[in-house]
């Protein structure tokens, strides 16, 4: 069964109100001098702040989906499920500092580059981007692998549909093709909704919404919001129950209690 939007916009707005509880938990954002004006930064730079600001492109992401796939734009629905493939992983991989390991030399090597400005001079001139150091993809997935999932590597499913959505990121040509179809055949440049793989894209969605949820969870406990993490695990029961037979039942299982590890100053 694909997912219903009805039921993808209520977890969602689950996600949205979580947000807004641990959102208030960390001092909020600055107004920082910028060429004549000024922007919003947060001068801490936490780890904590750092996992609000990827929460909210979950939530933005997830929303992205939803008009894409009113438009049936499966091309840029695809390219946006490959960005939350990865932010879902830097939640999960900042957690972990948290709650299961310390912050290591890579979170103070990926923090870095997270929190360093795009632009050396404030001016703005051209050719004076900085590309922050940031540790590369695999290291990551390596730690999440290894300290979150004991080492066990992610399902197949999720590594091909991750693969897959990649194509859609970088245009690669078999994706592309996916837009040329029909009789008489040509390119669907105003969406692919009447084409047979939109259900295919809408029944994919289902598992962005659960890491979503999954994301949220693990960010509460990150947070040491034991009452929030009972809720969502609550919320991501009946959000199992409600999707039928697209979700296995044994996704339905005791919840491991929350440890609240304070993060070393």
């Amino acid at each position: 069964m694909p997912l219903q939007r009805k039921l993808f916009l209520e977890a969602v707005t689950v996600m949205e109100n979580a947000f807004g509880r641990l959102q208030e938990q960390v001092p909020p954002p600055q107004r920082v001098p910028f060429r004549d004006g000024f922007v919003f930064r947060f001068r801490e730079q936490t780890i904590h702040q750092a996992l609000i600001l990827k929460l909210a492109r979950v939530i933005t992401g997830l929303r992205a989906v939803d008009v894409l796939l009113q438009a049936g734009l499966l091309q840029e629905q695809g390219a946006i499920c490959r960005m939350l493939d990865e932010i879902d992983e830097d939640i999960m991989f900042l957690v972990a500092a948290v709650t299961n390991d310390r912050v290591t030399e890579l979170h103070q090597r990926y923090l870095a580059g997270f929190w360093a400005e795009l632009f050396a001079d404030p001016a703005h001139h051209a050719g004076q981007v900085k590309k922050p150091d940031a540790p590369r993809r695999k290291k990551i997935h390596a730690y999440v692998s290894r300290v979150l999932n004991e080492g066990a590597p992610p399902a197949q499913a999720l590594e091909d549909l991750s693969r897959t959505y990649s194509g859609y990121v970088h245009a690669a040509s078999a994706c592309v093709m996916d837009m040329y179809g029909g009789d008489p055949p040509h390119f669907h440049l105003r969406g692919m909704g009447d084409t047979p793989l939109m259900e295919d894209h809408v029944y994919d969605v289902w598992n962005y919404v659960y890491r979503g949820l999954e994301s949220f969870i693990a960010a509460s406990k990150a947070f040491g919001d034991e009452p929030l993490v009972n809720v969502l695990y609550e919320y991501l029961d009946r959000f199992i129950e409600a999707s039928g037979d697209r979700a296995h039942p044994e996704l339905k299982v005791p919840r491991p209690p929350i440890r609240k590890r304070p993060v070393p100053p």
